[in-house]
């Protein structure tokens, strides 16, 4: 028998922008438990303003998305893009882990013996344990990228949203952030939601893909999205 998944993000008939200016158009697709997404296409095309619409952060200018009660109350880890600022954040890895509690937190001034446990969890899930007192601003780019992991699973409940995680990374490290994330995706179940650029590799890990279309959009498996016109010219060569 198979597994019935939940369905965790709905988007019916959405249509994306600012300003009253759309983006995208027209866009439906359905996220489920335990799915992994990869988000594609050319630049401009609406990538980023999705997850951030997924994440709540914009609201469509048409359509609905529709959200798991697991996710309303914020309960997503979210990797965005580093801006130089964020690289030469003067705290400890300790600290930047801890703070994916945050939105969580409502009001206390501490964070709970839990949540001290759970981080140091997540740190040595990544890798990174040993790293706790270090300056963030001192690692690598590879070990920023495992600290900021560590610190979205901090927030995630059953979601992780990524947006290009490997760039900027060494060959050596992106394999490991793709390993690692397949192990959170196969052997814990968490869904994830990335947007990338490294269509090859990238698709060895997905089961779904979304192409990002000026004009048009694909949703479907990575099977499926491989035999197409879209898979032929961006991912073929991704077996």
């Amino acid at each position: 028998m198979t597994e019935q998944k939940n369905i965790l993000i709905d988007c019916r008939n959405v249509s994306l922008g600012y300003e009253g200016k759309a983006i995208s158009s027209h866009l439906s697709f359905s996220l489920c438990s335990g799915d992994y997404l990869c988000v594609v296409g050319e630049n401009g095309s609406g990538k980023s303003t999705l997850l951030k619409a997924m994440l709540g952060l914009l609201k469509p200018m048409e359509g609905q998305i529709a959200r798991d009660k697991s996710l309303r109350a914020g309960a997503i880890g979210y990797l965005p893009q580093q801006t130089r600022a964020q690289r030469d954040f003067p705290a400890t890895v300790n600290e930047v882990v801890l703070s994916g509690f945050l939105s969580g937190r409502k009001g206390r001034f501490f964070y709970t013996p839990s949540e001290k446990s759970r981080a140091l969890m997540n740190m040595g899930k990544l890798g990174v344990l040993e790293l706790k007192n270090r300056c963030y601003r001192e690692l690598s780019g590879g070990q920023q990228q495992r600290v900021l992991l560590a610190r979205a699973l901090c927030a995630a409940g059953e979601l992780l949203i990524l947006d290009e995680p490997v760039t900027g990374l060494d060959p050596a490290a992106a394999h490991d952030m793709y390993h690692t994330l397949s192990y959170l995706n196969r052997t814990e179940g968490l869904a994830v939601v990335m947007v990338t650029h490294d269509l090859p590799n990238a698709l060895k890990y997905a089961t779904h893909v979304l192409h990002a279309g000026h004009k048009d959009w694909f949703f479907g498996t990575t099977a499926a999205y491989l035999a197409s016109p879209y898979g032929e010219k961006f991912g073929g060569d991704a077996q």
